[in-house]
This record gives structure tokens, C-alpha cells and sequence, in this order.
């Protein structure tokens, strides 16, 4: 479970980087929307985490709280590239 939840914060990074380095606007939201995925991914293994007792609830609050605000920084960045494109 430990792997997976890094492979899947991992992955937010990454796509964010991908798309950033990419010319074509399209382009570039796609991988936004692949860290988008990730992003809830990883949110599933914080709640599962969680439900197991691996986490206690402070844990699980920074981390959600975390979570939600980086959701809503990429679904703003994905909003404004569509903007500024259309």
C-alpha cells in the first residue's frame, strides 16, 4: 500500500511536468487531467490508510486538506489554459 500511495503522488508531479514541457495546449491538459487522476488516486490510498489505522486523524487531515487544495490549483491551471486557447 505504501508503494502504490508514492507511485501515485509521484505520478502528480510528473504529469504536471510532462504537460508543462508541452507546446500544444491539448497536449498539455491531457497530462493535466492524467495528474488530475492521480491526485484521486492518491487520495483512495490516504482514505484507505486511514480506515487500516495506519494514519491517525491529524495525519489524514493535513493530508486530505493537501490534497484538496492541489485539486483545485490544477483544475483552475487546466481552466485558464482551455480559456486562453478557445
Amino acid at each position: 500500500m505504501g508503494d502504490q500511495f508514492i507511485r501515485s503522488i509521484d505520478s502528480v508531479g510528473a504529469n504536471i511536468a510532462e504537460g508543462y514541457g508541452r507546446w500544444h495546449y491539448l497536449n498539455r491538459i491531457r497530462f493535466y487531467y492524467n495528474a488530475r487522476g492521480s491526485l484521486f488516486e492518491t487520495k483512495h490510498w490516504v482514505e484507505l490508510m486511514y480506515e487500516r489505522e495506519i494514519i491517525n486523524q491529524d495525519t489524514y487531515d493535513k493530508l486530505i486538506t493537501l490534497i484538496d487544495k492541489i485539486g483545485k490549483k490544477l483544475n483552475k491551471l487546466i481552466n485558464e489554459i482551455k480559456n486562453i486557447n478557445q
